[in-house]
């Protein structure tokens, strides 16, 4: 099969044959037919988050189910399947408390290049082992993952879209419902308005907020938070944002979040809230990176918290996600703003990081 793999920090994806893996117990192989291009992937590629090389990065999958593993009777083969990013082993406290996106097991597994067991499952064909990405892999014309990480959809729901369920819109949508809980009428801030960002907007005006304010730096993004139903928008490279936003709302958000990754704009969305507010941070800095906010404001009780994809329990959130879909509620001809073949990866990730697109999908066929 081909494979995309990382070989160096800053490097190019290459585009290489290896060997098809084999799933072991509790475990499917999926014949990839398209995969999301997300900016965690883009972490390892500008070396801001040090991962194990080389390694086949992809973490937003879609596609058929050729193979079981032991064990697996929920799901068989010629199932199709959306790939969360997370797999959980049902068993450790977070897991078994209902929060299996903070899985104990997973979580040293996911930037750690193996599988939810610690062992690996590719190799190039001269058989020197290939590292993993978040469990998945799917970078490539087939994936092994765990059958935690597998949702089974209708078998009429194209491929090529589902696979916009996996990541960046289950966290977009994720951190509004099920992490912030935004009620009606609030009033949100969100801070980056890339694939995440613009989910999360969108998921305000479902609520609905009645102030839904964008704020990025480049003109293309803040067009499209309009497109996804930003009543506000700010353009952080003319303007101290902090102060807009408190002058906007008369005294500060809600609620604001940050789907950047950046410790100075976690800052920002922290101090835009009024006392009492919270704060969502989904973004990933790069590792060692320290936030340096006041503590006074935690006296009147406002709250920062993280979120690992939007909260979001798969096999519960992704169905509800797709049936807003298909009731037409939600845009995802707007979202998923263009395709590429495998061999145009790295042409994919050029586009991200420019603001070009919503987001991208690398179809297989």
């Amino acid at each position: 099969m081909r494979a995309a793999i990382l070989y160096e920090p800053k490097g190019p994806l290459k585009v290489e044959e290896i060997e098809i893996p084999r799933p072991a117990s509790g475990e499917i192989l999926v014949k990839i037919k398209a995969v999301g291009v997300c900016h965690t992937d883009l972490h390892p590629i500008k070396g801001d988050v040090p991962v194990p090389l080389p390694i086949v990065l992809g973490h937003e999958g879609a596609g058929i189910v050729e193979e079981v593993g032991e064990g697996v009777t929920e799901i068989k083969a010629g199932d199709h399947v959306v790939l969360f990013p997370a797999p959980s082993c049902g068993k450790c406290i977070s897991c078994v408390t209902g929060r299996p996106y903070q899985c104990l097991v997973a979580g040293p597994a996911l930037f750690g290049g193996t599988m939810l067991d610690g062992t690996k499952r590719l190799r190039n064909l001269k058989g020197d082992e290939l590292n993993h990405f978040f469990c998945q892999s799917s970078f490539a014309e087939y994936a092994v993952v765990h059958k935690s990480a597998a949702v089974v959809i209708d078998k009429d729901l194209p491929l090529e879209k589902m696979a916009a369920f996996s990541c960046g819109m289950s966290t977009g949508i994720g951190m509004v419902r099920n992490t912030a809980k935004v009620v009606a009428g609030a009033r949100v801030a969100i801070f980056g308005c890339g694939g995440v960002g613009l989910m999360a907007i969108w998921a305000a005006k479902l609520v609905p907020a009645s102030m839904i304010i964008g704020v990025d730096k480049v003109a293309s993004k803040l067009e499209m938070a309009k497109d996804f139903g930003a009543t506000h928008v700010i353009d952080a490279s003319k303007c101290d944002p902090v102060e807009k936003i408190i002058k906007l709302t008369d005294g500060g958000a809600d609620y604001s979040f940050e789907c950047i990754g950046d410790v100075r704009v976690m800052e920002q969305a922290f101090n835009s809230v009024h006392p009492g507010g919270m704060t969502v941070i989904a973004g990933a800095a790069p590792t060692g990176k320290k936030l340096c906010i006041e503590a006074l404001p935690f006296v009147t009780g406002n709250i920062i918290v993280g979120t690992v994809g939007g909260s979001t329990i798969p096999w519960v959130d992704i169905p509800k996600n797709i049936e807003l879909y298909k009731r037409g509620l939600l845009p995802l001809h707007k979202f998923i703003s263009r395709t590429y073949t495998l061999d145009e990866v790295n042409q994919a990730f050029e586009a991200m990081e420019k603001g070009e697109v919503a987001r991208s999908i690398i179809v297989m066929d």
